[in-house]
């Protein structure tokens, strides 16, 4: 009797382990690092958007009134800089038309920590 309760609670886990191997996987977004969040904003027309004006690898159909995001760790060797550049450029440049995201509401502190973050890889 007893070896018959060990050999179905054996089956049982099994059968547990076979039926999780079955489960889906989580979705993307859930398991994406921060840089793949960052790289999914900067993309996304209707946030970060920096496509039209910007040149970036993987990009299509990329603007050209901005500079291209090449070398950026070069560029800003401080990150916090950058970050600001995202946040609002008019700090550095009063007459640029790149858009105030942080002032505006455009992004949340958290994107735009994002992008800064997949841009730094650039």
């Amino acid at each position: 009797m007893q070896i018959a309760l060990k050999a179905t609670a054996a089956a049982s886990a099994l059968a547990l382990v076979g039926m999780l191997s079955l489960a889906p996987a989580p979705a993307q977004a859930e398991g994406a690092s921060v840089v793949e969040q960052g790289k999914k904003l900067t993309f996304d027309r209707k946030k970060g958007n920096c496509l039209s004006c910007h040149v970036i690898a993987d990009g299509e159909l990329p603007g050209n009134i901005g500079p291209a995001l090449v070398a950026m760790k070069i560029r800003f060797p401080d990150k916090a800089k950058l970050r600001e550049q995202v946040y609002d450029a008019r700090i550095k440049n009063p007459n640029t038309i790149m858009v105030p995201f942080g002032p505006m509401g455009v992004l949340s502190d958290a994107e735009i920590d994002k992008i800064v973050e997949y841009i730094y890889t650039l």
